[in-house]
């Protein structure tokens, strides 16, 4: 899950989905339009990005960067739009597989910079982070360290966008493990717009795993770093001298759990005080990272923030239930209940007149649905939730499903009944 909003657009937002392309709203998420159906040839979007001098120029870059067992597809490159998301046209780097970030100029979007963590299951030389010069016709391939090594954030000084921060992450991944952390990790600085790179090391640990890192556009001296490590060096490190020394601020367990998920940190545009990690909860920090509360949002599972930089309490969260819409700085969201994008990891359907379908979503619940209503369409008041969880392997009789058993996570299956609509466990 990814999204952005546009500067100088109020209202219109853009949010890149898990399997289901991009969607736009254009009244502050009351609505939600598909916009990617037709052009894009796969369905999983990792980074989004609006031009800030060009708003009708919109970049997504494909595939999920969370290294998840479980994965919709890998991606197949950036695709640009030049009309506000009307039409798409696919630009190249279709083997990057995994995009983390995508970076454009804040006064010529012609300069574009793509952070590609790479193929999900082998060793890959498409990782990195690439730059185009001419609005994505040619790409030039700027930092690499090796086959195993991608790039899992980038962030872009918008007061001096010459100056660059990379986190380059060392990981393997396997259907039963992530190996996380190696040699190549580490954090990367250039300040003239890429061509050269300088590794800045002092403070952070000797060996770490995956990196979110921010750099402050309230003040550019200050950079944020979220870092998956060994005991308690892992957390929140800070820079107060554009990165030539860093200082652990944080090191509670919660800004780096489940590493390979999120790592996710975003300093605030207007208040250089104020920084936020994303996680399965929210946090934001007031004291530059020192402490965090929880800020509320309507689902679990952070995975973006955007923050108006005209307006820093005016954003927009992605999570595992999608994208909302704040006024007040994260005190009220938009719904979710108005986004058809759930992320279904398995699918089954019975023989009854009219059918049903039934499926485990991604972070929700197994439901299911009949084929057709006889009402003007089918919503999400139509959905009813069956047995079992997000990873539900689904077994009924299919003329007569009555009782329908369902899987869940660490080996539990329940038992549900049509008749009683009750969900019972029968293992754990």
């Amino acid at each position: 899950m990814c999204s952005t909003g546009v500067v100088g657009e109020p209202g219109v937002y853009y949010m890149g989905i898990t399997g289901g392309g991009v969607w736009k709203t254009i009244n502050n998420g009351i609505s939600w339009k598909n916009i990617s159906d037709g052009f894009f040839k796969t369905g999983t979007v990792g980074a989004i990005e609006v031009s800030e001098s060009d708003t009708n120029i919109v970049i997504a870059g494909m595939g999920e960067h969370a290294a998840r067992g479980v994965m919709t597809s890998m991606g197949d490159g950036v695709y640009k739009s030049n009309d506000a998301g009307v039409t798409w046209t696919h630009i190249g780097l279709e083997f990057t597989r995994h995009i983390s970030d995508i970076r454009i100029h804040p006064t010529n979007p012609n300069i574009i910079y793509v952070a590609a963590q790479g193929a999900q299951y082998g060793p890959s030389e498409h990782r990195g982070v690439y730059r185009s010069l001419d609005g994505g016709k040619n790409w030039k391939k700027i930092l690499y360290k090796s086959k195993t090594t991608g790039a899992s954030s980038l962030s872009m000084d918008m007061n001096n966008p010459r100056i660059l921060y990379a986190a380059m992450w060392d990981h393997k991944r396997t259907p039963w493990k992530i190996t996380s952390g190696g040699p190549e990790s580490g954090i990367y600085k250039s300040i003239d717009r890429g061509d050269n790179w300088k590794k800045i090391e002092k403070g952070l640990p000797e060996s770490f795993g995956k990196v979110g890192i921010s750099v402050s556009r309230a003040n550019s001296q200050i950079v944020y770093l979220n870092i998956e490590a060994s005991e308690d060096k892992g957390g929140v490190y800070r820079s107060d001298d554009g990165g030539k020394k860093w200082k652990q601020v944080n090191k509670d367990r919660v800004t780096v759990a489940r590493s390979w998920y999120y790592m996710e940190i975003f300093a605030d545009l207007i208040d250089e005080n104020t920084v936020y990690v994303l996680n399965a909860p929210a946090l934001k920090s007031i004291d530059k990272g020192k402490t965090f509360k929880v800020m509320p949002t309507p689902h679990g599972d952070n995975h973006h923030l955007w923050i108006n930089p005209q307006n820093n309490k005016v954003m927009i969260n992605s999570n595992d239930g999608g994208g909302n819409v704040s006024f007040d700085g994260g005190k009220s969201w938009s719904t979710l209940q108005n986004q058809p994008t759930a992320q279904f990891y398995r699918v089954i359907a019975d023989n009854q007149v009219p059918y049903h379908v039934y499926g485990g979503q991604q972070d929700n619940s197994a439901i299911g649905i009949k084929s057709r209503t006889n009402s003007l369409g089918i919503g999400w008041k139509d959905w009813y939730s069956v047995s079992g969880c997000e990873s539900a392997y689904l077994a009924f009789d299919s003329e007569n499903p009555l009782i329908v058993y369902g899987g869940c996570l660490n080996g539990i299956i329940e038992r549900w009944n049509r008749k009683t609509k009750e969900s019972k466990s029968i293992q754990q």
